[in-house]
């Protein structure tokens, strides 16, 4: 599902260079639970960034579900990321404002989902993650795991072909941590395909499978 091949990126700060990924390989198949684990400053966030279309590699491949997205349009990579992709971030980003079934299906909105099916598919995501009783309520009145939990069952509800999930429990005590992974579990049992970003050791253990990252490079797996 995923190949990259050699990927580089660099940054321009001033007259410095910044070397983000150093000819970066690697490879998820369709249904796999893969952990990306490394140190801070070990180009994480990058690797995240490219997987998930927000960014594009200077040199390399980088092939998703077969095609070669490396020279793709930012109107292309746009509509990859609402149609494949499924992001789960560690500070959540939800919007205050709204309630947690509205937060569910803003992406929907997106998507140009009609709305009685929006709304449908939106109070089937909260009822996965367990919180459909929640659903009136803003962010503010919820504890850190149940807004994580609104964040996973926004990206679930838009049916994506890719979980990426970017240091999910950084933010959570250890017993609420334990609850997100295990939903990640669940999602990765119903066939799901999981990438998650993390430095925490014990996090990317329970993955299927691990990769590390160091300088850059993918440097080996287990």
């Amino acid at each position: 599902m995923i190949v990259f091949h050699n990927v580089t990126k660099r940054y321009y700060i001033g007259q410095n260079v910044v070397q983000a990924l150093d000819r970066a390989s690697l490879y998820i198949y369709p249904g796999e639970f893969v952990s990306i684990v490394g140190p801070s400053g070990s180009g994480k966030s990058t690797l995240m960034n490219i997987i998930g279309c927000l960014d594009t590699a200077d040199e390399g491949e980088y092939l998703l579900d077969g095609q070669n997205i490396g020279h793709y349009t930012q109107r292309q990579l746009t509509h990859i990321r609402r149609r494949k992709i499924g992001f789960i971030f560690q500070s959540f980003n939800l919007i205050g404002k709204m309630t947690a079934l509205e937060n569910v299906e803003l992406p929907l909105i997106y998507q140009k989902v009609p709305r009685k099916e929006r709304q449908l598919r939106a109070m089937e995501a909260l009822r996965s993650v367990g919180l459909l009783d929640r659903m009136n309520h803003r962010p503010s009145e919820l504890s850190g795991g149940q807004q994580q939990r609104i964040a996973i069952a926004r990206a679930l509800a838009t049916r994506p072909s890719l979980f990426l999930a970017d240091e999910p429990t950084g933010n959570l005590d250890s017993r609420t941590s334990e609850e997100i992974m295990s939903l990640f579990h669940r999602l990765h049992e119903d066939g799901n395909t999981i990438v998650l970003i993390t430095h925490d050791t014990e996090v990317s253990l329970q993955a299927q499978r691990r990769l590390h990252i160091r300088d850059g490079r993918v440097v080996h797996e287990d």
